[in-house]
């Protein structure tokens, strides 16, 4: 396997901070500089009835089509968050193909609709599980959500398997690190790297530290917290990963 460059990022819907502008054609640029494999995203707008009608440089595709262009041969979408407007959920690009895709229902209550997207990526041969995922904003919920997606893990993941799971968890205690990798061996990159979970949010002066990803199977070769406050409201985060 060669090495993989895999990314993070919370799109929040296509917009900027305090929904003042559609930043969609920025963020794919964005995206694009940061030349990653496998991209997983958040709050990706799958479908909304009126934003091409008020927004004129709105695609008319779904957002994580339209992110991918080219680029990304490969896309997963999970729909999650589902209104009379249209829907949005998490996204998975890959340079690599999917060999297979699920999304699971993680919600902890009916206020907050949230999904645990499972993708199985063939790189070159050797078969990576990578987890996209967006944990609730109440303790109680994510640890539920933690809870459902080490059960998942379990059962559909071989013990001996490559496994990546990245997302905005909302863990800004760092309360569910210790679960995930007791459970599953996953290690937080930044962590092994620099010693501690990396800041990305709000992304132009990143205080909490929201969004991760967790390997197993990889040696991080780096890692890096892209900002940007003209783009999306969390930075991304991305990582060189070697597997061993």
């Amino acid at each position: 396997m060669p090495h993989l460059k895999v990314a993070t990022y919370n799109i929040h819907k296509g917009f900027s901070l305090f929904n003042r502008r559609v930043v969609l054609h920025d963020l794919r640029e964005q995206l694009r500089a940061l030349n990653a494999d496998i991209v997983f995203l958040q709050e990706v707008q799958g479908e909304h009835a009126h934003h091409a009608r008020r927004h004129g440089a709105y695609p008319a595709e779904p957002q994580h089509e339209f992110l991918a262009d080219e680029f990304w041969a490969h896309q997963a979408y999970g729909m999650n968050a589902v209104y009379e407007q249209g829907h949005h959920g998490n996204a998975i690009l890959s340079r690599f193909p999917i060999v297979q895709s699920r999304n699971r229902d993680v919600s902890a209550h009916r206020f907050e609709q949230r999904g645990l997207l499972h993708c199985e990526i063939d790189v070159k041969g050797q078969h990576v599980h990578c987890f996209c995922t967006h944990f609730g904003l109440f303790a109680r919920g994510r640890r539920q959500q933690m809870q459902t997606l080490i059960e998942h893990a379990r059962s559909e993941v071989p013990a001996d398997a490559a496994l990546l799971i990245a997302g905005d968890f909302n863990d800004w205690r760092n309360e569910l690190t210790r679960g995930l990798t007791e459970s599953l061996g996953v290690q937080d990159v930044f962590h092994f790297s620099c010693g501690r979970p990396a800041r990305s949010f709000p992304a132009a002066f990143p205080l909490l530290k929201l969004d991760r990803i967790y390997a197993r199977g990889f040696d991080v070769m780096g890692c890096d917290i892209h900002g940007g406050r003209r783009k999306s409201d969390h930075a991304a985060l991305s990582a060189n990963l070697k597997r061993r």
